[in-house]
């Protein structure tokens, strides 16, 4: 029975795979065309600060895909999750957030204290908790 229930998890974890590639893949293209379609549609060659930011975050998108993808590898190959990778995920989602932040924004989206603090302090606690899986020695 446990056998059985392994060889289901692997192969689930196999479709993740695959769909993750697939989301990859499509996403590189999708950034290709953005960034083309932005440079010729403009014929001074000149990339808007809106532009700029959205480039960036697809950029940022396809590393958070590229490390989950590296997470399900590392799960498969040796049957561990490393936590060192998913804590560079967590910071690369974080970091992608501050990055796309707009200040002239106004709504529910708006910059407030409140929520600058609490970015602040969720950048900080990852710097800490991965400074102390790289200082452990241990990538488990």
């Amino acid at each position: 029975m446990l056998e059985t229930v392994n060889k289901f998890e692997k192969a689930i974890y196999y479709a993740l795979m695959i769909m993750l590639a697939v989301v990859i893949f499509f996403g590189v293209i999708e950034l290709v065309y953005i960034m083309f379609s932005a440079i010729i549609t403009d014929l001074s060659y000149h990339l808007s600060n809106y532009e700029i930011l959205e480039i960036f975050g697809y950029f940022l998108l396809i590393l958070i895909g590229i490390e989950l993808l590296e997470t399900i590898k590392a799960y498969l190959l040796k049957n561990e999750i490393h936590v060192e990778i998913i804590v560079l995920v967590a910071i690369i989602a974080v970091a992608r957030k501050i990055i796309l932040l707009d200040p002239f924004m106004e709504g529910a989206e708006a910059l407030n204290s409140a929520g600058m603090i609490a970015l602040g302090v969720v950048v900080i606690a990852l710097a800490a908790s991965y400074y102390l899986v790289k200082k452990s020695g241990t990538e488990r």
